[in-house]
């Protein structure tokens, strides 16, 4: 993929997710900045999904731990241990607030 199918793609990430957030009510503030997706719970934590252009990865650093993703097979894998994406984050975001989010396809 090229860096603007990357952009495209990851521009709809963002969405998708800035969308679960208030879809599911979560308690939860976010802010996009350039490249970086920051997600603020009420009580602090925070959750920062990255996308990092020059390695056409997208990166989720969280409390409970920090992850790079490839896009592989048309899902977002991550390198380390194989898991997907959204399934990563909604259990960081689960970790983070004790509340779970659907993120719809």
């Amino acid at each position: 993929m090229n860096e603007t199918e990357f952009l495209r793609y990851t521009d709809a990430i963002f969405t998708r997710i800035e969308a679960a957030i208030d879809d599911n009510d979560l308690d939860a503030d976010y802010l996009v900045s350039g490249n970086v997706l920051d997600i603020e719970f009420s009580d602090g934590a925070k959750i920062i999904v990255n996308r990092h252009t020059a390695n056409q990865e997208l990166w989720i650093a969280a409390k409970s731990g920090g992850y790079h993703f490839a896009f592989r097979d048309g899902r977002w894998i991550a390198a380390r241990d194989g898991s997907e994406f959204f399934s990563t984050l909604s259990a960081a975001i689960a970790a983070a607030c004790g509340e779970t989010i659907e993120f719809d396809e």
